[in-house]
């Protein structure tokens, strides 16, 4: 559902990188996190994807200079509870037998000052491509740093829900996604 949007919309935050003087290059999935909240039938709802990677370049020197690619996989989502995992894998929202993975490939980054970033590229879910901007912000700590940040992509631009989940009167279409991602550097 939108548990699996938000999440990759964070995966697609994630990605932005900044600052420092080292080449940060390593994701570490076990110091990371990315997460969502939606609103159902008026009420937030929390969840998270326990599965991600992801390959980056960043020099905090040459912003400019760097990539990041990062996958979710969809499968993984956790919506606190198995039924409502099992629900958001199937064919009306994530589709996980034919689409298991949500990816996001930056294209550019800028930089907006201190330690805030903007990280253009393309998200695709669900077979479905749009071009996305993350705001993100970089914090180096030693050989490695963190890279945080929120978004909200819209559901329906994704065609997470079909059918009659298409509408948005029990699921809202915006989808807010959290992530903060932990990399090395050399």
């Amino acid at each position: 559902m939108k548990h699996a949007i938000s999440t990759l919309a964070l995966l697609a935050a994630l990605s932005p990188l900044s600052a420092g003087a080292v080449e940060y290059n390593q994701v570490l999935p076990a110091k990371s996190s990315v997460a969502f909240t939606y609103q159902q039938m008026g009420v937030a709802v929390d969840g998270q994807f326990r599965k991600f990677s992801g390959q980056l370049s960043f020099d905090p020197a040459k912003p400019t200079a760097a990539r990041v690619s990062f996958d979710v996989e969809l499968a993984s989502v956790d919506t606190g509870a198995p039924e409502g995992d099992a629900e958001v894998a199937g064919k009306p929202w994530f589709n996980t037998a034919a689409f298991p993975v949500a990816r996001f490939v930056s294209s550019s980054v800028k930089a907006l000052g201190g330690n805030r970033y903007e990280v253009a590229g393309k998200l695709t879910i669900k077979g479905r491509t749009q071009d996305v901007v993350v705001p993100a912000t970089f914090t180096a700590q030693g050989a490695s740093g963190v890279f945080e940040g929120a978004f909200t992509l819209r559901r329906a631009d994704f065609a997470i829900g079909e059918g009659s989940w298409a509408k948005f009167d029990i699921v809202a279409n915006d989808v807010r996604l959290k992530f903060r991602i932990a990399a090395s550097g050399k």
